[in-house]
């Protein structure tokens, strides 16, 4: 499988760096460019087909989740802004805990610490146990109201099976909340099979599209339980009747969504989804998995090279890290970004995170820079 068409990536370049900010394939570019085009010669004559490719994004993103309706997405800046409209859009009572793992990225745990003047308390479940979904469940009572946890950890790697914490959930009558960021776009995910009532992520990780605009998926009865914090002409149920004085809040997720839309950015991502579906999860999660096994086995025959990622396939996603015998993680970090090997220094380690498309020789030649 190759797309050297839609990601014409300088030769120089060896980017290994999907976990963080993704390259646009060359379908973003251009839907960009047209979007631009007709803004400069046309403005907004045709802002009614602009909210046609805002309703298709959602629609992708329905199927992308196996989400029940389309109405249950709503389009948010970022997965900390999904995230805050949870945390302040409950109603929590005195004694409430959050369940969280050890090793999440900021944003799925500041934002539950921030609770701490409501009473709510927030216990980290540590994921070095041999059976960590056990150790989260059992990490449960009867004053556990939600357990947010990020479907793959952002530093390590680290994949977790959601769905019987789901199951957990959803007989306990506990909300389950999924940061996605680290699997969205490169293994399935299906909140129905999972059981999810909120499912979060970025659209510039795996899904290859521009910062600033990502999905958060409710379900209906989970948004019910959610207050409203922010207001305006957007997320009413009757959204254009401008002359109308009385109003409710949107039955769908659009109530989430309290003004203009970013238009520019539905556009670029609604492209880049548009390549994910036409290739299908299944035929990424395929690839992908392969250049993880051909990276992982690299980098282990590498004498220098000491693996600090989980190696089990089940616990893999797409995302490998690891330490240098002599150099430390900032010291080889910089040694590679100096030789265009575009990856992070997470963890205690340095993070390659390729994707589906990437090249073989592109891993190899990565590899064969590292002293």
């Amino acid at each position: 499988m190759t797309f050297s068409d839609e990601f014409p990536l300088h030769p120089s370049v060896c980017y290994l760096n999907h976990a963080a900010v993704s390259p646009w394939p060359k379908r973003c570019e251009q839907a960009v460019q047209k979007f631009s085009h007709e803004n400069v010669q046309w403005g907004a004559t045709h802002y009614p087909q602009w909210m046609l490719v805002e309703k298709t994004l959602r629609k992708q993103f329905q199927a992308l989740l196996n989400a029940p309706d389309w109405q249950d997405i709503a389009l948010v800046k970022n997965t900390s802004e999904g995230l805050s409209m949870i945390a302040y859009g409950l109603a929590w009572q005195e004694g409430d805990t959050v369940i969280i793992s050890d090793e999440e990225f900021p944003s799925n745990r500041i934002v539950w610490e921030s609770l701490k003047d409501k009473g709510v308390r927030v216990i980290e479940v540590p994921l070095s146990g041999e059976n960590p979904e056990a150790d989260i469940i059992a990490a449960c009572d009867e004053s556990t109201r939600l357990i947010s946890i990020s479907s793959v950890q952002y530093a390590s790697g680290f994949k977790l099976n959601l769905k019987p914490l789901g199951q957990h959930c959803k007989d306990k009558q506990i909300l389950f909340c999924v940061d996605a960021i680290q699997s969205l776009g490169a293994h399935a995910v299906d909140v129905k099979d999972i059981h999810a009532d909120f499912v979060i992520a970025d659209g510039h990780k795996w899904l290859m599209g521009p910062e600033g605009l990502g999905v958060f998926f409710s379900t209906s009865e989970a948004r019910q339980q959610l207050t409203v914090n922010e207001y305006g002409w957007h997320m009413i149920e009757h959204v254009g009747d401008y002359d109308r004085k009385d109003w409710v809040v949107a039955k769908s997720a659009r109530r989430f969504e309290c003004g203009s839309p970013n238009m520019l950015a539905t556009h670029a991502l609604s492209a880049s989804l548009s390549l994910i579906l036409e290739v299908g999860m299944e035929a990424i999660a395929r690839e992908l998995e392969a250049k993880m096994n051909h990276l992982t086995q690299q980098l282990d025959a590498h004498p220098n090279i000491n693996i600090i990622s989980a190696k089990e396939k089940q616990r893999r996603a797409g995302i490998v890290t690891f330490t240098h015998t002599s150099l430390g993680s900032t010291e080889l970090y910089q040694l590679l970004m100096k030789k265009h090997v575009i990856c992070a220094n997470r963890g205690g380690g340095v993070r390659f995170s390729p994707h589906f498309y990437t090249p073989l020789e592109v891993m190899d030649k990565a590899i064969s820079l590292i002293p």
